[in-house]
């Protein structure tokens, strides 16, 4: 249908692309992700501190709301059993006993609350490590993932060239074989040539076919396309530059070095 996709080209002719933490103002990838993990903690832990605040603080309300309705029961209690007693000098005991107990209460809040905070800076640090720990371990198996995919389609694809190149010269001598017992060695190049330029055909249409994305490319983009045989030395150097050396093909992993085992 004729539509295709154009990347956008910065002054050096390259693929323009953007990435976070390299343009002005923008923060460090690694500085970013710790603020997000802290975070992360610091919010859980302080979610995890409220809930247990608010149960040791009922815990504190009910302790002492029947600590002091039992000294008030005693105090009436009193009062009825000594009707000679000062009611003024009851009221007097009931209200120092009721500071009191107010001030116990509060210093076991604040003995509560301190508590709380420590419990709460111990499960952020516990729970900083263990996102810490999560996302390097996502890291490291995105990055074996990835070269393990790598090292898949690098394979696949040499096998596939190899099948090729033995189909070509397995059909190549079937015709010179049939050629020669019918005494047809002249005609033989052109039905081989023939032969080829067909199954070429046949590959690029089923590799279309199963990959319309390659195909967009391919009709937007004027590459180099090898031919179905190398003719020479420098086109095998031109293919192994221009298909191979992009997908690192021959470099350890994760490194510029090339790779002890490559022979190329």
């Amino acid at each position: 249908n004729g539509k295709h996709v154009q990347w956008l080209r910065g002054k050096d002719g390259e693929v323009w692309v953007w990435v976070m933490g390299e343009a002005p103002g923008d923060k460090p990838y690694e500085q970013i992700s710790e603020e997000l993990i802290a975070e992360r903690a610091r919010q859980q832990a302080q979610k995890e501190a409220e809930e247990l605040w608010r149960q040791k603080e009922a815990e504190i309300t009910k302790k002492f709301r029947d600590a002091m309705a039992q000294e008030k029961a005693k105090i009436v209690a009193e009062k009825w059993k000594i009707e000679t007693e000062d009611r003024k000098a009851a009221k007097l005991e009931e209200e120092k006993i009721q500071e009191e107990l107010k001030k116990r209460e509060e210093e076991e809040r604040q003995k509560g609350e301190e508590q709380i905070r420590q419990q709460e800076e111990i499960r952020a640090k516990e729970l900083y490590l263990s996102l810490k720990q999560a996302q390097q371990h996502s890291q490291h198996s995105d990055d074996d993932q990835e070269w393990e995919e790598q090292l898949r389609r690098s394979k696949a694809a040499d096998e596939e060239r190899s099948h090729k190149a033995r189909r070509a010269r397995d059909e190549y001598r079937r015709q010179s074989l049939r050629a020669i017992q019918k005494g047809r060695v002249a005609g033989l190049s052109n039905l081989f040539q023939e032969t080829s330029l067909n199954k070429d055909q046949e590959i690029k249409l089923n590799n279309n076919s199963a990959n319309p994305l390659l195909s967009l490319s391919a009709a937007s983009s004027n590459i180099w396309e090898r031919p179905s045989r190398p003719f020479s030395r420098d086109i095998i150097i031109r293919w192994f530059k221009e298909e191979q050396i992009p997908r690192r093909a021959g470099f350890e992993r994760n490194t510029n070095r090339i790779a002890q085992w490559f022979h190329g």
